[in-house]
C-alpha cells in the first residue's frame, strides 16, 4: 500500500469505525429505552387489567351478597335469583361473568349458550392448558388470575384472556369474569413497530450523515495528498537543483584553487627547471639555487594538493575521529585567515561516523561563512553532550545577518545543506545572529549516537 492510499486509510477507516460503533450503541441504547418503555407500558396495562377484573368481581359479589348470606346450602330460589343477577351484568360486548360449580358443570355463560348445563372440566384451550380446571383451581384457593386463550364474543376468534375467579364456597361455586388482551398486545406491538422505524429513521440519518462526512473526509485527503506531493516534487526539484548548484559551485572552487594555486606552483616549477636546464648547459655557478628554486616551488605545489585533499576528506577525520579533526580545521583556518579560533571539546566520542562528518562538515562551512562574510576577528567551537545527546556551538564577533531570511527559507546555500545535515539525522540546527555576531547551534539526537557494544557474558 502506497503512503497516500495509508493516509486515506487512516483516515477514513476510523471514522467509519466511529460512526459504526457510534451507531450501533445509539441503537442499542434506544431499543433497551424504548423496550423498556414498551414492557412498562404492558405491566401497568395488564396492571389495570387486574384491577379492573377485581373491581368487576367485587361489583358482583357485592350484587349478590344479600342473597347469598341469607340462602342456604341448598337453596334452589336463591340460586337462581343470583344467576339471574350475574347474568345481568354485562359490561360491554366482550364483558360478561360466568359460573362453573366445582365440578366443572356451566350453570351461568351469556354469551354462550350452549355451555349452561354441560360438564367443561376438561376443556383444554390451544396452548394445553385447562381453563376450567385451572379457573376452579383458583377459586378454591381464595380468589386469584388465571390467562389463557378463549373465543372472543365481538370477533368470533381466539384470543388471550385474563379472567379473575372467586368461589362461593357455600354452594361449591366458582363466578368469575375476564377481560381480553389483544388490544394490550395491539398497542405493545404498535409501539414496536414505532420502534422499527424509529431504529430504521436513526439509520437513515446516519448514512445520510456518515457519508458525506466519509466522502469530505475521502476529498481532504486526497487533496492534502495531491498538495503534499505536489510539494515533495517540488521539494525534490528544489533539492536535485541544490545539489546541481553545490556540483558547480565545489567544481568552480576547485577551478579557481588549481588555477590560482597548483597551475601558478607548477608554471613556476617549470620555468625554475628550463633555468637550471639552461645555466647546467652554461656550466654557471647559479644552477644549483635555480634548482633549489624549483624544489621549493614543488613543494608549494605539493602542499596546495594536500590541503585540498584535506578540505575534500580529511583523513584525521577518519583515523582520530571528530575532535582532532575540528582542532586540525580551526589550526589551518586560522594560519590561512588570520582570525583566532579557540575550541573547546568536553566530551567523549560517541557519535556514528555519519554523524561526526556532519558536524564536521557544519564547523566547515561555518568558518567558511565567517571568512567571506562576517568581518569577524574571532570564532569559538564548543563541542559537548547533554544527557546523551550531542551539541556543537560556533559563534563569531562578527556583523551577523537578518535572521527572518533564515527562518523564511531564504538564508544562503550554506545555511540550507547545514540544516539539511542536521534534518538528516531528525536533528536542529538553530541560527541566531545580530550586530554583536552570529551563533550556530547544531544540535544531533540519541539516534545519532553508536550502538552500545554488547560487553561479553562471563563464563
Amino acid at each position: 500500500m502506497h503512503l497516500r492510499h495509508q493516509i486515506v486509510a487512516l483516515a477514513i477507516v476510523p471514522l467509519i469505525v466511529a460512526i459504526l460503533t457510534i451507531t450501533a450503541f445509539i441503537t442499542w441504547q434506544s431499543t433497551t429505552l424504548v423496550q423498556s418503555s414498551i414492557d412498562t407500558f404492558e405491566k401497568n396495562m395488564l396492571e389495570a387489567k387486574e384491577n379492573e377484573l377485581l373491581n368487576l368481581t367485587n361489583l358482583a359479589l357485592s350484587a349478590i351478597h344479600d342473597v347469598y348470606m341469607k340462602a342456604g346450602p341448598e337453596d334452589d330460589a336463591a340460586k337462581e335469583r343470583v344467576k339471574a343477577i350475574l347474568k345481568s351484568l354485562d359490561y360491554g360486548e366482550d364483558g360478561y361473568f360466568f359460573v362453573y360449580d366445582y365440578d366443572g358443570n356451566n350453570l351461568v355463560h351469556p354469551r354462550q349458550d350452549f355451555r349452561p348445563g354441560r360438564n367443561w372440566l376438561d376443556l383444554v384451550d390451544p396452548n394445553g392448558d385447562r381453563v376450567i380446571a385451572n379457573l376452579i383451581a383458583k377459586a378454591k384457593e381464595g380468589g386469584g388470575l388465571h390467562q389463557y386463550k378463549w373465543e372472543k364474543p365481538s370477533s368470533g376468534k381466539l384470543a388471550d384472556k385474563l379472567s379473575f375467579a372467586a368461589g362461593l364456597d357455600k354452594w361449591g361455586w366458582m363466578i368469575g369474569t375476564g377481560v381480553y388482551l389483544d388490544d394490550v398486545f395491539a398497542q405493545t406491538d404498535a409501539a414496536k413497530a414505532d420502534l422499527r422505524e424509529n431504529i430504521r429513521m436513526t439509520f437513515l440519518v446516519v448514512i445520510l450523515i456518515a457519508v458525506p462526512a466519509v466522502l469530505l473526509v475521502f476529498a481532504t485527503c486526497m487533496m492534502i495528498t495531491l498538495r503534499e506531493r505536489r510539494l515533495a516534487d517540488n521539494r525534490l526539484k528544489e533539492l536535485t537543483q541544490r545539489v546541481i548548484d553545490t556540483q558547480e559551485e565545489e567544481r568552480a572552487r576547485l577551478a579557481r584553487e588549481l588555477h590560482d594555486g597548483i597551475s601558478q606552483n607548477l608554471v613556476g616549477v617549470r620555468y625554475a627547471i628550463d633555468l637550471a636546464s639552461r645555466q647546467v648547459k652554461n656550466r654557471s655557478e647559479n644552477a644549483s639555487k635555480a634548482i633549489d628554486v624549483g624544489v621549493e616551488a614543488l613543494n608549494g605545489a605539493i602542499k596546495e594538493v594536500r590541503r585540498l585533499s584535506h578540505e575534500l576528506r580529511p583523513r584525521v577525520l577518519d583515523d582520530l575521529g571528530l575532535t582532532p579533526a575540528l582542532k586540525a580545521l580551526s589550526e589551518n583556518f586560522t594560519e590561512r585567515t588570520g582570525i583566532d579560533v579557540e575550541l573547546e571539546a568536553a566530551w567523549q566520542d560517541m557519535l556514528r561516523p555519519e554523524a561526526s562528518t556532519a558536524l564536521y562538515r557544519i564547523a566547515q562551512e561555518a568558518l567558511n561563512n565567517v571568512e567571506r562574510h562576517s568581518g569577524a576577528t574571532r570564532v569559538e567551537i564548543r563541542l559537548w553532550s547533554e544527557r546523551g545527546r550531542v551539541r556543537m556551538t560556533i559563534a563569531d564577533n562578527g556583523n551577523g545577518f537578518e535572521e527572518d531570511r533564515v527562518k523564511e527559507g531564504r538564508g544562503g546555500l550554506g545555511l540550507r545543506n547545514m540544516q539539511e545535515r542536521m534534518a538528516h539525522f531528525a536533528g536542529l540546527l538553530l541560527v541566531k545572529s545580530g550586530p554583536e555576531g552570529t551563533r550556530l547551534t547544531a544540535m544531533l539526537p540519541k539516534s545519532a549516537n553508536r550502538a552500545a557494544e554488547r560487553r561479553p557474558e562471563a563464563a
